[in-house]
Parts: structure tokens; sequence; C-alpha cells
């Protein structure tokens, strides 16, 4: 039997992220996912599934020096986030105004997956178990014993990285709080009659908001991006079955005209839900990532707090082994509960407050959120300071 001082169980990007940085510190890890990700070539069509990475996560990147292989495959850096429902109201956030470059780079999660994918497979002390699968866990008093489909391992510390349905979560008997938001988004790839652009931005409708996030590289028509269309459950279904000529006519009819001319070329759609763990510690066992918390995507946060999660587990670690503490002891690692639920809770009912307020149909509430939205646009120091904080700096 092997034995680990940290086992994770998930090696998407969240859970590669936190098996590197653990690693870091000197400690034994296992890593158990059941497919790896592919490798990347530059003929490859831009994926669906991309973040919003935020300069706090690139710093992290950085860091477990994951960034340079994202830096040489394809990315998208953005200097400006426009936000509106009317026009008069609109409101930009730009980099210069908090003296940073830029604000975040669009990435493929793939990509940044594989990149992080690629660190840990040259990593002497992580130990990847691929394709495999959790089958169960049971804690003792001093560590915890993990079948897994290949083998069967020990370890100090397991940590769910296995997503919004965790089966580490499950096992361990943590229950969630949360809703179906009855709504759906739809991510369309187009190619676009403008240049890659610098900007990312959002208008708001009743039926929720529909955003453009710039894409990396030129096509035949000009650039790419990826767009973002939330509304009713029904009607996804619906854009879901056209061709993606029909829904290109569809695009252009409904989102605004800064967008220009555009062209399908994939799409694909999920619904939107919350759900937040009602623990993030079960004695050894530790969530992050989705398997802790999954928040409304309008505005990118989820890897981002999912990186946050990796860094603050990291620091309790740290500040153990450093202070000479037993890191693994279950009231230490209460302490990165500590750092993240008040945090978490506060983006996630965020997101939910400005989601509600502009899905709501009364005037008295259509003209407060737009006297929100020019205060925002006429106060310099509030604008910034929120952009700071969502920013990671």
């Amino acid at each position: 039997m092997s034995i680990f001082d940290c086992a994770v169980i998930g090696g998407g990007m969240v859970g590669a992220a936190s098996a590197l940085s653990l690693a870091e510190l000197g400690l034994k890890v296992a890593i158990v996912e059941k497919n790896a990700p592919l490798s990347f070539s530059k003929e490859q069509d831009l994926d669906l599934r991309v973040s919003a990475i935020s300069l706090s996560s690139l710093h992290l990147l950085k860091q477990l020096d994951a960034w340079q292989h994202i830096k040489q495959w394809r990315s998208c850096a953005y200097q400006r986030l426009g936000v509106w429902e009317n026009e008069t109201c609109y409101t930009e956030f730009n980099a210069d105004d908090i003296r940073q470059v830029n604000l975040g780079y669009i990435v493929e999660n793939r990509l940044i997956q594989l990149s992080l994918w690629r660190q840990m497979e040259a990593h002497s002390k992580i130990t990847l178990f691929c394709p495999d699968s959790l089958n169960s866990f049971k804690q003792h008093e001093h560590n915890i014993s993990v079948e897994l489909d290949s083998a069967e391992i020990t370890t100090k510390l397991l940590i769910a990285a296995d997503g919004a349905n965790s089966q580490v979560r499950q096992l361990a008997g943590i229950g969630v709080t949360g809703w179906d938001y009855q709504q759906s988004a739809m991510l369309i790839n187009v190619e676009t009659e403008l240049p890659q652009q610098n900007i990312t931005w959002q208008q708001f409708f009743e039926t929720g908001p529909v955003a453009m996030l710039p894409m990396p590289g030129e096509s035949l028509l000009g650039g790419y991006a990826s767009l973002v269309w939330y509304h009713h459950k029904d009607e996804i279904k619906r854009l879901s079955s056209l061709s993606n000529e029909q829904l290109q006519q569809e695009v252009m009819t409904c989102f605004p005209e800064r967008m220009g001319d555009i062209k399908v070329v994939d799409k694909a759609a999920f619904p939107l839900t919350r759900r937040h763990a009602n623990h993030y510690q079960n004695k050894r066992v530790i969530l992050i990532g989705d398997a802790a918390h999954t928040i409304n995507p309008m505005a990118g946060q989820g890897v981002n707090l999912g990186f946050k999660d990796v860094k603050a587990l990291q620091s309790v670690v740290a500040s153990a082994i450093g202070n000479g503490e037993s890191w693994h002891q279950p009231s230490v690692l209460a302490r990165y509960e500590e750092k993240r639920r008040r945090d978490n809770l506060l983006m996630m009912s965020t997101m939910d407050a400005l989601y509600a307020s502009f899905s709501h149909p009364s005037p008295l509430i259509k003209v407060a959120r737009n006297a929100g939205l020019f205060v925002a646009k006429h106060s310099p120091t509030l604008r910034n300071k929120a952009l700071a904080y969502a920013c990671g700096v």
C-alpha cells in the first residue's frame, strides 16, 4: 500500500493546481483522475469552455510555472470590461484605472489544465493515478485509507476537487444548500468581422444577460469571440436545436449592434445552479473548487474562486509547517474554511443579487439598477475598488 501526505481526487484545473501547490511545500501527493487532458496543437479549434483568468489567478499559474505553456499556446488579454442595460448608463472598467497592464486573460479551460499537468508529470513529489477512480475511503485517527480502482493508498489529507457533484463530498456526509436558477446559459464560439478586441462586455436584459469574451487568433472573417447567452431554459433549448446558420441570425437580432457581423462555429448549453457545501471539512477531508461551491457564472468568477481556495490551503499548510505544527491535524485544517467560506459566500451572494436585480421586471427596480450603474460610471473610487477586488489585486 502506497503512503502519501495528500491525495487529490480530481485532476481538473483546481485539483491539479492544489496538487502542485502542496508538492511545492515538499509533501508527497497523489492525484486521481479518470481522463488526462488532450495534447495541444495550433490547428485545434477553440474550445467552448473558457475562463476569464483574474490577475490573482494569473499570479498562481506563474508561481506554479504553468503560465509559460499557456503563453506559448494561446490566450487573449483584455484591458476593458463594459457593463450596461441602458446605453445611457454604460459603465466601463479599465485596467489603467487600477494601474495594471490588463484585467486578465481569456483562456480555454483545457489548456489551463494541460499546462498544470505538464508540471505535475515532471514533479518528483507527485504520483498520477490516471485513468483511475475513487471507490471508497475510510477515516482513521491519524490517516485515511483510500480504495481506488487500481490500488489502495493511505494519506494524511484527502482533497475533494471532483466537481459540483463531488463523490468525495457525498461519501464524507457533507450536505449542500442551493437552488436551480430556472435558466440556462448557451456558449457560442463565433468568427467576428472585427479583429481581436481588448474588451469583454455584458448587456443585461430581463431574460438574462448576453456577453462577449474576446478569443485569440485571426479568422477568415476577422477575429474570434466566445458569446454567452443567458435565457429561460425553454428558449435555450430552442436555440440549441437550431442550425449554426439559423443561430447566427438569432444572435444578430438579439445581441447589441457593437457585436458586428459574426459566423457561428460551435455551440453548447448548460443549466445554471448554485450549490454551497454546508462545511468545507470533515476531519481530514477538505473540499475545494466546485466541490465546495458553484456560482452563477455571470461574472466568470468560478475558477478564480477555486484558485483562491488553492492558495488559502497552501498558506494554511505552509504556515503550520513553518510553526512546527502537525499540519494535517483537523484543528489546523479548519483554518482553511475560516479563510475561504466568508469570501466565497460574499462573491456568491453578490452575483445572486446582481442577477436577481437585472432580471426583475419592476420599473422601480429597473430605475434603481440603472442608477447604480450611473453612480459607478461617475464614481471612479467606487468603480476601481470593485474592479480591484474582482481582479484580486
